[in-house]
């Protein structure tokens, strides 16, 4: 695993003092005069800025292949919802594949559209069927998806 420090990854701060132990995720990266890496982390609703040394990397932006990988597990689960609409039983697989292929190119608005818009269709049937085992699956796939659009786009 690389351990570099990187925009969206998510950060411990080790330095004592008022953010001592918190956790935060890396907005920006920076260098001041002495060339010594800066790094602007989100804490709730304020950035501060630290210097690397003085940060561990808890948890790593997601990469493109795993991506690409939890696309192909909502795909997998989105066959086990048997109370989709007609539309939507063949909107959602196919925009599921348009993503995935759009990912790649790294274009934003093509990649939020179909994102928004898978999105939306889940969550109205959610509203519908929120105890099924396969939501399980689907929740964090689509939160790692939303992270890596957020942070990388």
């Amino acid at each position: 695993m690389n351990n570099k420090i990187e925009k969206g990854d998510i950060v411990v701060i080790n330095k004592n003092g008022k953010y001592h132990q918190q956790v935060g995720e890396v907005s920006q990266i920076d260098y001041n005069i002495f060339f010594v890496k800066i790094v602007l982390v989100k804490l709730g609703n304020q950035e501060e800025a630290f210097e690397e040394k003085d940060l561990q990397l808890q948890i790593k932006k997601p990469s493109l292949q795993e991506i690409i990988v939890s696309v192909d597990k909502i795909l997998e689960q989105v066959a086990q919802i048997a109370h989709l609409p007609t539309k939507e039983k063949v909107e959602l697989p196919n925009r599921l594949k348009y993503l995935k292929l759009d990912i790649p190119k790294l274009d934003k608005q093509l990649i939020q559209k179909n994102f928004d818009t898978i999105d939306k269709i889940l969550a109205a049937t959610r509203e519908t069927d929120s105890s099924a085992s396969f939501w399980q699956e689907i929740d964090p796939n689509l939160r790692k998806i939303s992270w890596w659009i957020r942070t990388s786009l």
